[in-house]
Formats: structure tokens, C-alpha cells, sequence
């Protein structure tokens, strides 16, 4: 019995030294009955770019600095064609001139006219006065807000304009007033709002 116990006893340490010995040579470890290895190969290994993400990213164009916005020439039409034509749409009511501008610019598509483009002009406002019924003094009575829209079109035939001003002007809603005239330099700048600080500043570095 003693002798069973002793080569127990040195069969555990000769396991155990055997044990160590492996596991300095390759770590593992046992962990519920798994062999886990503990070495890390990867620290001598390059990364190859694990973790980079700008690569994956399309690269997006600067954007362009807006310049000064020039004066495009004005088409002057021929003899059987008119060059551009502005329809101003002009009402007090903001819904109902923008409406109607979409109305005359849909049926010019559908007409197979060319529209160059469609614009709102800066907003005007009017102030109405009352002189009161006894004395001289004016005091503010209403404000008047016009709301004006432009739908620019060109190329329009000669034989098909009368037809097409009669469709529009029958068209033509309540509280709106119509006006087509030829497009001028003078149009184009009413486009955009007037600085007169700017103006001055420029006229004195001049």
C-alpha cells in the first residue's frame, strides 16, 4: 500500500514537471475543459492597415467659390421668332402668383415652348396712408405687399404668340395682372436687391 502511494506521489510531480515544461515552450492553459492558447503571434505580424477607413471614403470635389454672376447675351430673335420674353405675373396674394406661374410654365411645356427659366423678383411693399377727417396729419391706414413672378421663355413662333397670350390671358385668375415684354439688361438687374452701402463704397474706391 505504501509503495502504491509513493509512485502515485512521483507520477504527480513527473506530470507536473512535464506540465511546465510544455507550457514555456508553447502556453496553454485549460479552462473548463478547453485548451486555450495564450501566445500571441500577431505582435510580430504587420497590421496591413487594419483599422484605416479613410480609403473607404470617395473623395468629394472642392466646392467652386461662387463668382460674379455675368450678363448672359440677350437672343434677339428673327423675323419669324421672337427672342426672349419675360411674363410678369404680379399679385398681392403670395399663393395665387405662384401658382399661376406654374400653370403658365406647365402649359409651355406642354406646348413645346422653351422656358429658360422661372424666377421671383424681390418683394415690394406700399404703405397707404389716410389723412384723417379733421386736420392735416397722414396716419398709416394699410400695407400693400406685391409679390411679382417672372416665367422667361424663348423661341416663340410669330403665327402661335397671339394664340398663346389668348390662352393665358383667359386663364388669367383674380388679383393677378399679366404683362409680357421682351427681356432687356435692365430686367436682369432688377433680378437681385439693391445695396446702396456697397455702392457708395465702391464709388469711393473708384
Amino acid at each position: 500500500m505504501v509503495l502504491c502511494l509513493r509512485n502515485d506521489t512521483i507520477f504527480k510531480q513527473a506530470f507536473s514537471l512535464l506540465r511546465c515544461r510544455t507550457s514555456r515552450e508553447n502556453p496553454i492553459c485549460s479552462a473548463g475543459g478547453f485548451l486555450l492558447n495564450t501566445s500571441r503571434h500577431y505582435k510580430t505580424k504587420p497590421t496591413h492597415g487594419i483599422g484605416r477607413y479613410k480609403h473607404l471614403i470617395i473623395a468629394q470635389e472642392p466646392k467652386k467659390k461662387r463668382g460674379k454672376v455675368e450678363i448672359r447675351p440677350i437672343n434677339l430673335g428673327t423675323d419669324h421668332e421672337y427672342g426672349v420674353i419675360n411674363i410678369h405675373l404680379t399679385a398681392y396674394d403670395m399663393a395665387l402668383a405662384e401658382s399661376y406661374a406654374q400653370y403658365v410654365h406647365n402649359l409651355c411645356n406642354d406646348l413645346s415652348i422653351k422656358v429658360e427659366e422661372s424666377y421671383a423678383l424681390p418683394t415690394k411693399t406700399m404703405e397707404v396712408l389716410r389723412l384723417q377727417d379733421q386736420g392735416n396729419k397722414m396716419f398709416l391706414d394699410s400695407v400693400l405687399t406685391t409679390h411679382e413672378r417672372v416665367v422667361q421663355i424663348s423661341g416663340l413662333s410669330a403665327t402661335f404668340a397671339e394664340i398663346f397670350l389668348e390662352i393665358i390671358g383667359n386663364n388669367l385668375p383674380e388679383g393677378v395682372k399679366l404683362s409680357v415684354k421682351e427681356h432687356t439688361e435692365e430686367d436682369f438687374k432688377g433680378r437681385f436687391k439693391a445695396r446702396p452701402e456697397l455702392e457708395e463704397l465702391l464709388a469711393k474706391l473708384n
